[in-house]
This record gives structure tokens, sequence and C-alpha cells, in this order.
């Protein structure tokens, strides 16, 4: 039935889906507390201004918006369902559209969906093209993430690396077998590709011959944004693809959950991933925090090789 009334509404649409590092709890958590929504609603260079906002079925949410140009934007929406922690619904009043917000656990993170439906497609149109709403959908849920991010400071591991490099030749590294093969992994190890499906749900799997002998690991995609973000968990696994401990300890966490980015200024790009633990206990997440220095010195020897392979490929 949801297939339907998604077929139904599509021309008339906005969406967004996004795989957050944190539970489902704190996410439902951060986005209605009065407190926090402040500080990320709306798109870049935007404030807030809360009126009212009384979160209940017939409740009313009333903000100022206050733009970048000094301008000010009134809202005002009545929520119609409130699933605690699972689901929002709310009609926005003037122009008129419906918002339904998904919270799905996925282990111990979150899977958010963010579907604003309006009354004609030309309304959906006019105010893509001449507002930007659907970047603007993008901003706000990329400065609530940040925000999320903030509040996990401490554990979650960032590497952040510059590269000249336009960012589709960047993104095509990452994403293609042959790409792959010639920097992914710790230097001093060859890498083979057994299979690379880049796609939501699909697989990279691949082995790795060092001096410490031959390992197996895999990537599930998870969300991909072609040519910006890449969401996916990586483990040890055998040649199968099943997931393994890893070879050195029985502390490390099976699934390490990354979502990478990529940004383009002035022809260069700059990538940021983050990583952390996917339903791992208090040890796992303790072993994994005191790898930090250890596992940034190992990605910047693979980003070396990365740098390397794009001055090869422009």
């Amino acid at each position: 039935m949801e297939t339907q009334t998604i077929s139904k509404t599509a021309d008339r649409e906005i969406s967004i889906t996004r795989i957050l590092n944190a539970p489902k709890e704190l996410v439902f958590e951060v986005w209605t507390d009065p407190k926090h929504l402040s500080e990320w609603w709306g798109p870049n260079g935007f404030t807030n201004t809360l009126q009212q906002m009384d979160l209940r079925p017939g409740g009313k949410w009333i903000h100022t918006m206050h733009g970048p140009d000094g301008r000010n934007y009134p809202n005002e929406a009545t929520f119609t369902e409130i699933v605690k922690p699972d689901l929002i619904k709310f009609t926005h009043a003037i122009p008129k559209f419906d918002v339904t917000v998904t919270f799905e656990a996925i282990g111990n993170k979150t899977k958010l969906t963010m579907r604003n439906v309006f009354e004609s497609a030309e309304i959906r149109n006019f105010l893509a093209k001449e507002h930007g709403a659907v970047e603007g959908q993008v901003q706000t849920i990329t400065r609530f993430e940040a925000l999320l991010s903030k509040m996990s400071e401490g554990k979650e591991l960032v590497i952040t690396r510059t590269f000249n490099a336009p960012k589709k030749l960047v993104y095509k590294a990452f994403s293609e077998a042959e790409a792959l093969a010639q920097w992914w992994g710790p230097k001093g190890a060859e890498l083979e590709v057994n299979k690379l499906d880049f796609k939501p749900g699909g697989i990279f799997l691949y082995s790795m011959k060092s001096p410490m002998g031959e390992m197996w690991g895999r990537f599930h995609y998870m969300e991909i944004v072609e040519p910006e973000r890449i969401v996916f968990t990586n483990s040890f696994s055998d040649k199968d693809g099943n997931i393994t401990r890893a070879p050195f300890s029985n502390d490390f966490p099976l699934e390490i959950l990354n979502i990478l980015t990529l940004h383009e200024q002035e022809g260069k790009t700059t990538v940021t991933l983050k990583g952390s633990p996917m339903n791992a206990t208090e040890a796992e997440m303790n072993f994994f925090t005191n790898m930090f220095g250890g596992l940034q010195q190992g990605f910047a020897g693979t980003f070396d090789q990365l740098e390397e392979y794009l001055s090869k490929s422009k």
C-alpha cells in the first residue's frame, strides 16, 4: 500500500533519506527538543525564533526563520500524528504541504526519511526552482547530522584530507573496482577485488595480502548520493563475505559504520570520513577509541596511495 501511495505522489514530493550515526531514540529526541531545533532547522545561514511547539496531534509548531539576507519567514504547522520514537507527521500552513518524518533503527544507528508532499506538482516544482527547496532540505538535514556528530564527539573516528582533484574523479576512485584495487588498504598490502556491487545493499568484497598474511574484508553499502556521499559498514570477513572477528583482537568491533562525504572547492576535494562501531559492547567501544591514533596513521597511508592514484588519473 505504501508503494502505491509513493508512486501516486512522486511528482509532488521532495524527499530525503539519511543514515545517521546515532540511536533512534536520540535522533527523535534531538529532532523534537526545542532547544536543539533552533540550532539546525533550515538551510545554511538560517536561524530560528520559536514561538510555540506543542508536540501532540493537533498541536501547533509556530516559529520564525531568519534568513542570511535579513528577511524573516514566519512558519506555522500543525502536528497530525506522533509515534515516539518512530514517526512525526505535520501539515505546514502556507504554502500547504504534508510532512512525514520516519525514524528506523539500524542496529544502534538510524535511517531517517523526511518526505514532503505538496498539493500539486506545479507548486512543488516552483518551490524547487525559485526557492531552492530541494537543496534547502539537503542542507537542513546536513545541519541536523552535524549537530548529532557534535554530540558524539570523542566517540567517532574522524579523518579529513584534501586532494588536488575534482570531486567526480575522487568519487570515481571510491566507486569503481579498478580504482579501488590500486589504492585501498594499508601501505605494502596487495589488494584483490573479489566483488564490487556499488549500490545501496551491495557488497565490496576484497582480500589483502601482506607480510602479516592474507585477510579478507567487506563493505556493505547503505546510502549513496553521487558524487557527494557514501555510507557503508566495513568489517573483516571470510572469502565468502561472512563477517568475522578481526585477526588481531576479539575486542575490535565486528562492524564499523562509515559516513564519507566529498566537498569540492576551487577544483580541490575535501574528503571527510567519520567512523563508529555498530552495536558495540563497552569493551569494543573502548578498544575502538583507544585505536584512534593507529587508525588515523593507517588511513594517512591509505590516503597517500589515493593521492598518488589521483595524480596519475587526471
